[in-house]
């Protein structure tokens, strides 16, 4: 049973739609003229139709020439490099067969780009990894540019993937579109041992070959990486978001059940092309977007979702702020504990009652909105019930009345803590995020002095050398979109792990990222304006007295504006953006890109 909505909700969706009153009305009246003067295929001369059926079996040319039978884009994020996306190799033949049962054709429409930020780490490649948002985005465009489709299927998991197919999609919003996910590999080895390995290494206790077997064991299977990072905040937003077959994030792949829920995608993007305002355009409205940052708070998610639900709501026409976020931190407690806020995977998490039950507290506490476009075609509340297979028929059932473990997950009456997962600072430095449900409470704030690097490599050395002493806050800049692509900096979090434990009070102040998988460092990310672009950050020198305070959401430093503007900002001071690994291919995107708290995007505002 869901509540009436709290107010703050309320007031959070009034202010989105009164900023976005013009942007939405122009993408709504953009998706009418979509729908009206160019309709699927018939535009198309009958030299295009061949082109669209000439590699189709008999069956299929037969439907796609009739001109009458749905045809669906299967657009596919697939490689075998990512674990979480080698089961979709399989899924081109099952959504065919799916299709074709229902009388209907799926064909693949094109792939997108995958890369995979554990690969990347510390690398130079990180530098690519936010900008293949946008171009995921783009190639879902092209994809679905034939004008030859009227419904996708979007298949796609991991960090940047999810939301740029979700961006591509949107600019064919008059199209409805359905999320297929391939679900958590097996559980490995624990969090703790590996986090545990991490530091030993880190600290010179354990050789580079102990490292390795626990890495291995930790990654060891197809499915998605089991930590709560993006790829599994993006599996909750698009259940909460009403754009998966319900309860598809967390079923392991290989299963009868995972290939049950993906054949049910097909018939709900059927289903969605004959409804009225089928097209996930109109369906995506301000109300789903609260319901996502209501979801990202409740379940301590990603920081990476700070700049994609931004861009996301961009696509759709509207205007989202880290404001929103953070008024509704302060009214959606956090009630999930998973890693790395908690010891539990995403797989133990399911098995204690999943994102099912997650919803259900939010619609019962009034902290979600129930009356919402979903491809379920009803509203959220179809989200709080899990699948399961009955004598081989797809069905759903109510998830447990209680947690089956309050260590893993909570009711929002009794909750881990009274506000969301992730708070928003402000101060003479600018604007930054912080991810609190993985710091304890003792270490959301610092006052100390700044040690200020410019790359990573530096501190490391400085580790390394015995120079990181006494309580500080480590300054790395000319981290951000502009100047190298803002790379995710968990390299860093090892060392400033150990520095902590030796009792030091330590903290990260940065224009980069560190994604979902936040540890218990306190870190001031998404540093916004970035050094590159002028701001306060690139005027920080070493001693500057820094208070970074989630708990008051204040970033300061302790200078006087006139003392603080009469410095040279030390901008261009990356040596790591430029040329090699294909960072020169992005040179433009980096000219040209936004600031963080726009999304990081090429397609919003670029100040």
């Amino acid at each position: 049973m869901s509540a009436a909505p709290h107010p703050r909700l309320l007031d959070v969706v009034a202010r989105i739609e009164a900023r976005s009153q013009d942007s939405r009305a122009e993408y709504r009246e953009r998706l009418v003229r979509m729908r009206r003067d160019m309709p699927p295929r018939k535009g198309l001369s009958c030299g295009n139709l061949a082109h669209v059926a000439a590699a189709c079996t008999a069956s299929a040319k037969q439907r796609l020439t009739d001109g009458q039978a749905p045809v669906l884009a299967v657009v596919t994020a697939y490689n075998d490099m990512l674990s979480a996306h080698q089961p979709f190799e399989s899924y081109p033949a099952i959504l065919r067969d799916a299709a074709a049962e229902r009388g209907a054709t799926a064909l693949v429409a094109g792939g997108v780009p995958a890369m995979c930020d554990g690969v990347t780490q510390g690398q130079p490649g990180m530098e690519l990894s936010l900008f293949s948002r946008d171009v995921i985005a783009m190639a879902t465009a092209i994809s679905l540019s034939h004008n030859a489709f009227d419904a996708a299927l979007l298949l796609g998991v991991c960090d940047k993937i999810v939301p740029g197919l979700l961006i591509g999609a949107l600019a064919f919003g008059h199209l409805p579109a359905v999320f297929v996910p391939a679900g958590p590999m097996p559980t490995g080895l624990s969090n703790d041992e590996k986090t545990r390995m991490r530091s030993a290494y880190a600290n010179g206790e354990a050789d580079r070959r102990a490292l390795l077997d626990a890495e291995m064991k930790s990654y060891h299977a197809p499915g998605t990486c089991t930590f709560y990072g993006t790829a599994n905040s993006n599996q909750m937003l698009m259940e909460i978001m009403g754009l998966h077959v319900p309860g598809a994030a967390f079923v392991p792949p290989g299963t009868p059940l995972r290939e049950a829920l993906t054949r049910e995608a097909v018939r709900l993007a059927l289903a969605r092309i004959k409804a009225p305002d089928g097209g996930v355009g109109a369906m995506l409205g301000a109300r789903s977007l609260v319901n996502a940052m209501a979801g990202l708070h409740a379940t301590g998610g990603s920081t990476n979702h700070l700049l994609h639900l931004v861009a996301i709501a961009q696509a759709a026409g509207f205007i989202v702020t880290w404001e929103d976020f953070a008024d509704l931190a302060h009214v959606v407690p956090l009630i999930a504990r998973i890693y790395p806020n908690g010891q539990a995977d995403v797989n133990q998490f399911q098995a204690a009652g999943g994102i099912g039950f997650v919803i259900r507290e939010l619609l019962s506490a009034g902290l979600a909105f129930n009356d919402v476009g979903s491809v379920a075609g009803a509203g959220l509340a179809a989200y709080t019930r899990e699948p399961v297979l009955d004598e081989g028929r797809l069905t759903w059932r109510d998830p447990p009345v209680t947690s089956l473990d309050p260590s893993i997950l909570r009711p929002v009456a009794d909750p881990f803590q009274g506000h969301g997962g992730l708070a928003l600072l402000t101060g003479n430095l600018g604007k930054a995020i912080v991810k609190t449900s993985a710091v304890t409470g003792d270490r959301q704030a610092i006052t100390a002095p700044a040690r200020v690097f410019a790359e990573q490599a530096a501190i490391h050395d400085a580790f390394k050398a015995g120079t990181l002493t006494g309580d500080l806050v480590i300054v790395l800049r000319s981290q951000g979109p502009k100047a190298n692509g803002m790379p995710e900096l968990h390299g860093l979090m090892p060392i400033l792990g150990i520095l902590q434990e030796r009792g030091q009070r330590v903290a990260l102040l940065t224009d980069g990222r560190l994604s979902g998988a936040s540890g218990k460092i306190l870190s001031a990310i998404h540093v916004t304006p970035e050094a590159e672009a002028g701001g306060p950050i690139a005027r920080i020198v070493d001693g500057d007295i820094i208070t970074i305070d989630a708990r008051r959401g204040r970033l300061d430093v302790h200078l006087d504006e006139a003392t603080l503007g009469a410095r040279q900002p030390a901008i261009g001071a990356s040596s790591l953006a430029g040329s090699g690994m294909g960072r020169e291919l992005f040179a433009l995107f980096r000219q040209h890109v936004g600031p963080a708290e726009a999304g990081a995007s090429l397609f919003g505002p670029t100040r």
